[in-house]
């Protein structure tokens, strides 16, 4: 199946591991060219080593987004160096070991950049931009602790907001065919991830977990997130702004997740 996606340029933040990483190759396997950005620079070049390498015209920037003015910076070095997106994936988040219901406000400020302030002043200097040339592929990796009680309160929160801003901006943009949308994992298992640390020093609550609260018995995977961004990314997804669908294994319990 052809997604259309040959040498169009994919941004994909938080890509050094699990879903950004998986999402990172698979967008290279079908054409684009990928920049990959995150703190970590070994992870990134291994990225960009498992892509093709820069000869396919992948790029790896360490950066880390949540310091002030780092979104302008990176937008800045694409316009001098590479050349704007037409996709990018948001999928930079977490918790941040923020467990804590009645953390400080500094703890939840932490926690609402990293999982929404940084997408949004990223779109707000790259939507205009799709608007203007009438093609764009944008998706949010969310979580199903954005539509239910499913995780900390700061960072239930934060994903609440950015499901918010997925289903009111995508129809701000959508009628220049710029698609917004979002995804919701469930409980995803990824190397040196939350559930590779429980795994490994508190294997008692992984089984009870995935007994108890997931109904297919284990976790999902990176590759199995990445498919449908990669999906959402393409040509074939033109009906699907301000979609938020939720890639949970049925652990989620609501019926509407918007």
């Amino acid at each position: 199946m052809d997604l259309g996606l040959k040498n169009k340029i994919a941004l994909i933040t938080g890509a050094g591991r699990g879903i950004g990483r998986a999402t990172a190759l698979g967008l290279a396997k079908e054409g684009c060219k990928i920049v990959v950005v995150s703190r970590t620079k070994n992870d990134l070049d291994q990225v960009v080593k498992e892509a093709g390498g820069k000869k396919k015209g992948h790029v790896a920037i360490a950066l880390d987004l949540t310091k002030k003015g780092s979104p302008k910076k990176l937008v800045s070095f694409l316009k001098a160096k590479i050349g704007l997106p037409q996709i990018i994936i948001h999928n930079l988040g977490g918790a941040l070991n923020v467990r804590d219901h009645f953390c400080s406000m500094a703890d939840f400020n932490k926690i609402y950049r990293l999982n929404f302030e940084v997408a949004v002043e990223l779109n707000l200097d790259l939507l205009p931009i799709m608007q203007k040339k009438k093609w764009g592929r944008v998706i949010h990796v969310s979580s199903i602790a954005g539509a239910e009680n499913q995780g900390p309160i700061p960072y239930c929160c934060a994903k609440a907001a950015l499901n918010a801003y997925v289903r009111s901006m995508g129809g701000v943009v959508g009628r220049d065919n710029v698609v917004l949308s979002s995804v919701l994992p469930g409980a995803v298992f990824t190397e040196k991830g939350y559930w590779d640390h429980q795994f490994k020093h508190n294997r008692s609550s992984v089984k009870k977990f995935l007994s108890d609260r997931q109904r297919i018995g284990r976790f999902g995977t990176p590759e199995e997130i990445a498919n449908m961004v990669v999906f959402l990314s393409s040509e074939l997804a033109s009906f699907n702004t301000g979609s938020i669908i939720p890639i949970d294994g049925a652990q989620g319990r609501g019926y509407f997740e918007q």
